[in-house]
């Protein structure tokens, strides 16, 4: 078992942006998966990018946004919907709401998203 304390518990941000490393391979050794709490702060967004290797599921639990997907396509996204990209999909999200937007994801193979951000509390 492994038990992770909130003091162990990292941030992560870019401008308008805070993902919560909750289950990563810094507090955890789990070789299956990478679990964030993603925060975006009203018109904030998060650029399309792919991962190579791993898979991702999201859950939005607050707000509505716009998944920013290949082809310069978007699609809503809100609170309750869950998404799944495989590996190479091009993804990103938009918080065009009226609020917070906050998400869950499930990464496996898991990643270390220190690369992908400019600040880490």
């Amino acid at each position: 078992m492994e038990f992770i304390n909130a003091k162990d518990i990292k941030d992560l941000s870019n401008p308008g942006v805070v993902s919560r490393q909750l289950l990563n391979p810094d507090n955890s050794e789990s070789k299956r998966v990478t679990i964030t709490e993603v925060h975006l702060e009203i018109g904030a967004e998060q650029p399309r990018h792919t991962h190579e290797a791993s898979e991702q599921i999201w859950y939005a639990t607050k707000g509505s946004g716009k998944l920013l997907l290949a082809d310069d396509t978007e699609k809503n996204f809100k609170a309750g919907d869950v998404v799944r990209f495989a590996d190479k999909d091009i993804h990103g999200l938009k918080n065009d709401g009226d609020t917070e937007f906050v998400y869950i994801s499930v990464t496996a193979p898991p990643i270390h998203f220190g690369y992908a951000y400019q600040n880490e509390k």
